[in-house]
């Protein structure tokens, strides 16, 4: 197996070497490589907000907005956004759906409500339309389009599966220029349970007719690469920020400092 980790001989953030995983179990994660030099991953399915779309680049805009508070906002933002999502889902966790589901995009909202209360800022209704303008169209990693099209151009095919409402990943997708490099876009609103549930990763092998050994998921969330794993996919951690790996669960299959490492890992039959 092979994992790619940040090169602790070298600050440079561009750099990553290739060492055994530290994940030495004897069941099929032996093979992953083994998988990846015959060309079979068939799919490799992407995680959205914060994989493949930058969510903290929203701590700009509230900079703008509540001086010296945006990073803080940002963070906080991001975090009860999730919190809410396994609130809804643990709360009620009913194979056809949980009653408490609410879209992606409304969670959001409420979210920068609640946490600008928390902070005792004052959202206007302008300030709260220009943030959420914003995260309908949050940038893409300088890598992301690339990524995409080099994996297209090898066979292989592509997809999102994320937490995010089909509207809103419609709107980032298109505005990001992504859409000509994605076979599928999936989300997790036809189950009405949001990732971490197994419902959730199951959409994959619904939309696709591919196997669970067939797919590459990467996330840029150590929860839901952990979770993936859990399921049964092999999984890629873009671990942009050096952080450690959660302490349950098995470690992800591969793990690089850039979206673009995912490439590293990848050889077709015709290489």
């Amino acid at each position: 197996m092979s994992s790619f980790r940040k090169d602790e001989g070298s600050h440079a953030l561009g750099q990553v070497r290739s060492e055994p995983s530290r994940n030495v179990v004897l069941n099929d994660n032996r093979n992953s490589y083994i998988r990846v030099g015959d060309g079979m991953y068939k799919l490799i399915a992407f995680d959205a907000y914060g994989t493949l779309f930058d969510v903290y680049s929203m701590g700009r805009l509230a900079e703008e907005l509540f001086p010296g508070h945006g990073q803080a906002l940002a963070l906080m933002w991001r975090d009860r956004q999730i919190e809410y999502t396994r609130l809804v889902t643990m709360s009620d966790p009913n194979p056809n759906g949980s009653k408490h589901y609410l879209p992606f995009w409304e969670l959001t909202i409420r979210s920068l409500r609640y946490v600008c209360k928390r902070m005792d800022l004052h959202l206007a209704p302008d300030y709260e339309k220009q943030l959420m303008d914003q995260y309908a169209k949050l940038t893409s990693f300088d890598d992301s389009l690339n990524v995409l099209k080099t994996i297209k151009e090898k066979g292989i095919s592509t997809a999102i599966l994320s937490n995010g409402s089909k509207e809103m990943l419609s709107t980032v997708v298109e505005s990001n220029g992504l859409k000509p490099y994605l076979d599928k876009v999936v989300t997790i609103e036809d189950v009405r349970l949001f990732k971490t549930a197994p419902q959730a990763y199951e959409l994959l092998l619904t939309s696709f007719s591919v196997k669970k050994e067939e797919i590459l998921f990467v996330s840029s969330n150590a929860w839901d690469a952990l979770a993936a794993k859990w399921y049964g996919f092999d999984v890629f951690w873009v671990n942009r920020f050096g952080h450690p790996f959660e302490e349950i669960g098995e470690k992800p299959n591969f793990e690089g400092n850039a979206l673009s490492k995912v490439l590293d890992s990848i050889k077709t039959k015709t290489e």
